[in-house]
């Protein structure tokens, strides 16, 4: 190795050592974790993505495809890949769970009876599904603030909730726009199931 290696050597190790102890370094990395979104159309899922990220109202646009946005929380990155609802899109749902890490499910909790059946069968068949059955869901109770939104007692009973996802590792949250403290606690509870399945893969 040549002097000037050497010597460019030395200075980056006194770099190193400069930043270690006096700018005690860069911030640790923060985990990211893959996710999908799924619900039907109007249920709120990209408003409700909007709000986290910060993004004006005004600018938002329901989702006709995919989209994938990146969510940021203090102690994560959220990648949301954020499918459309419509008819004729759900049924290509299942292409793109590949990969995924969790589940976020929003419902319109103020929906119609049509509506909210086909929110049911949907959410039964994700939970169901070989790549998102050991998944964690979020499933957002959303449009809590209009009045005929349903409760979370009640959601959770005519989704039959407590025996289909016995044994699975999910959460079940009322949200609306106007709360964006409590939608967060959701996403941090969420990150809470995400970092323990890190846990469990290392400990095996």
């Amino acid at each position: 190795m040549s002097d000037l290696r050497i010597t460019e050597a030395f200075l980056y190790m006194d770099y190193l050592c400069f930043r270690a102890l006096c700018c005690k370094g860069p911030p640790p990395a923060r985990p990211e974790y893959d996710l999908v979104c799924i619900g039907l159309t109007g249920s709120g899922k990209t408003s409700l993505l909007s709000k986290l990220c910060s993004e004006s109202p005004e600018n938002v646009v329901s989702t006709t495809g995919f989209s994938i946005k990146a969510v940021p929380f203090q102690n994560a990155i959220l990648n949301v890949k954020e499918l459309g609802g419509a008819d004729n899109i759900r049924k290509y749902w299942s292409r793109y769970y590949q990969g995924s890490q969790g589940v976020i499910f929003v419902l319109d909790s103020a929906s119609s009876e049509d509506d909210l059946e086909a929110a049911r069968n949907e959410l039964h068949s994700a939970l169901q599904h070989p790549q998102l059955c050991t998944l964690p869901f979020l499933i957002l109770a959303n449009h809590q603030d209009k009045p005929a939104a349903r409760s979370v007692q009640e959601i959770k009973k005519y989704f039959e909730l407590e025996p289909l996802a016995r044994g699975k590792r999910w959460i079940l949250q009322p949200c609306s726009l106007d709360d964006v403290d409590a939608l967060k606690d959701s996403f941090f509870q969420l990150i809470n199931l995400l970092e323990e399945k890190d846990h469990d893969a290392i400990r095996m």
